[in-house]
């Protein structure tokens, strides 16, 4: 099962998808929040680990849309850890924070993205939470061919058991 969590721009999306499975031991992925300056950075759900998204240096392999330079590295490692937790039984939720701009044109975390949506396309037991920004609903729906999800707001989030 496919659900898309919506809404616009800082409308809180990232934030209750971190306080909805605080206390879950059965939700994985990537959360994509900011730190206190500002930063992005990738947070692994499973044992809270972060990594570095945001590029500091013009030197470093990146990956830019709009204002933003993001680490070619950090997408990578995402990508693999994305597919690599997904092959975990144990899992009933799986998180990809978030579907964007780069997604569309095959960059950014593409890669799991692809993978993960024919995995769990068919499978009712376990379910993929794909974040996406309201404006590029449509756009993300026919990229990845996906007709059949649910979609959520984060009110609808709270009551997802």
């Amino acid at each position: 099962m496919i659900y898309i969590l919506t809404g616009a721009i800082r409308s809180g999306k990232t934030t209750t998808l971190l306080h909805w499975s605080k206390n879950r031991n059965d939700v994985d992925g990537l959360l994509c929040p900011d730190d206190a300056n500002g930063k992005r950075y990738f947070l692994k759900l499973e044992n809270k680990t972060i990594f570095k998204l945001e590029a500091e240096a013009e030197t470093e392999a990146i990956v830019a849309i709009g204002n933003f330079k993001f680490l070619r590295s950090a997408f990578n490692e995402a990508n693999d850890y994305l597919i690599l937790e997904a092959s975990k039984t144990e899992r009933q939720y799986l998180i990809i924070d978030e579907i964007g701009k780069l997604e569309l044109k095959n960059e950014g975390l593409h890669v799991s993205t692809k993978a993960l949506i024919s995995q769990f396309k068919s499978n009712d037991n376990t379910h993929l939470i794909l974040v996406v920004r309201d404006y590029l609903l449509d756009a993300v729906l026919e990229h990845y061919g996906i007709t059949e999800c649910s979609i959520l707001t984060t009110e609808d989030l709270k009551n997802l058991i």
